[in-house]
């Protein structure tokens, strides 16, 4: 009997975290769905794991060759026999009532997203990570916060549409970062609604480390010039502020030290207070406080170098689209 929703998830030599996500699911309140795992072409492979949840899971697995998540993603929607598809990336963590939550307004829905938060088992680090990606002061509220239809861009860690927007839109494109954007541009235009449901929260581990963080963030300032390209009217204002605030830190730490000019640097000094007060308060513990600090600096100067040098070579010297860190698809 097919299910009203299919759960998809595209999975890249993660078969550890893979195991932590499908847990999760199997303590859903409602269980009125399927899962349909594609392994994208892993050396790392999660048939084991999978196996270990036939019995308490609808669940399906597919392997290929690897060609990024969106096309994994693609490939799982046309498996499914459901109605309706949910994407989790497979470091998200599910809580009990998603399902239960997201039935209620099914019936409303074209398209969806839902915000992500940190869970208490999450590390110093991806807490940090966590706050820096969600923040009002970091990313102006954009990922998961607004209510507004206009302003919101479902996320492909936490989003789902209906088979009539895949048939109607093609699904993910080509594009290797930027993908779940340039496709909620495209539902939009395509005269469909997209929404954001606040109740369907996951827990989203995002990166492990500031390193992979920062890689990740680089290839999202590269991707958002992409989109620019393709999609001229989704450049915002908000976009602009991670590249003035490195441009601003090159031009004024020089400034400091040679001028003894100390106070070129208090706007940035009042700026990083800022986010250390609001973060140890959310967080309720000062050393998350602090590592958001540096988790908002690796974001800012990540995706502030990556929005330059896409500008650069996209815009002025008029290349085609491209992409760093080509094996971090993942990552």
């Amino acid at each position: 009997m097919a299910s009203d929703i299919s759960i998809i998830i595209p999975v890249f030599n993660r078969p550890s975290e893979l195991e932590e996500l499908l847990q999760s699911l199997t303590e859903q309140t409602d269980t009125g769905f399927d899962v349909i795992v594609v392994e994208d072409g892993s050396e790392q492979k999660s048939d084991e794991v999978i196996k270990s949840f036939q019995d308490r899971l609808s669940i399906h697995y597919f392997y290929k060759e690897n060609s990024g998540p969106g096309a994994s993603r693609n490939y799982g929607c046309k498996k499914s026999t459901a109605d309706f598809f949910v994407f989790f990336d497979s470091d998200c963590l599910i809580p009990p009532a998603y399902i239960e939550s997201l039935k209620k307004r099914l019936a409303q829905i074209q398209s969806f997203g839902g915000p992500d938060s940190a869970h208490t088992s999450f590390t110093p680090i991806q807490k940090a990570i966590s706050y820096s990606m969600t923040s009002l002061f970091t990313t102006g509220g954009i990922r998961g916060k607004k209510k507004s239809v206009e302003k919101f861009h479902p996320r492909s860690f936490n989003m789902g549409f209906s088979r009539e927007v895949f048939d109607k839109t093609g699904g993910f494109s080509k594009l290797r970062f930027g993908e779940d954007i340039d496709l909620s541009i495209r539902i939009v235009e395509h005269g469909f609604k997209t929404m954001l449901i606040s109740e369907c929260f996951v827990y989203h581990k995002r990166r492990t480390d500031f390193r992979k963080f920062f890689k990740q963030v680089f290839n999202s300032g590269i991707a958002r010039i992409n989109l620019y390209k393709r999609h001229p009217r989704s450049l915002k204002l908000v976009h602009f502020f991670p590249a003035a605030f490195v441009a601003y830190q090159l031009l004024s730490i020089p400034h400091a030290i040679y001028h003894h000019a100390i106070w070129v640097l208090f706007p940035t000094m009042f700026y990083l207070g800022l986010i250390l007060i609001d973060a140890t308060l959310y967080a309720k513990n000062p050393w998350i406080g602090v590592l958001s600090v540096w988790a908002s600096l690796v974001q800012m100067f990540g995706y502030g170098l990556g929005f330059m040098k896409g500008f650069l070579k996209r815009i002025v010297l008029k290349q085609s689209e491209f992409h760093a860190f080509d094996k971090t698809f993942y990552k």
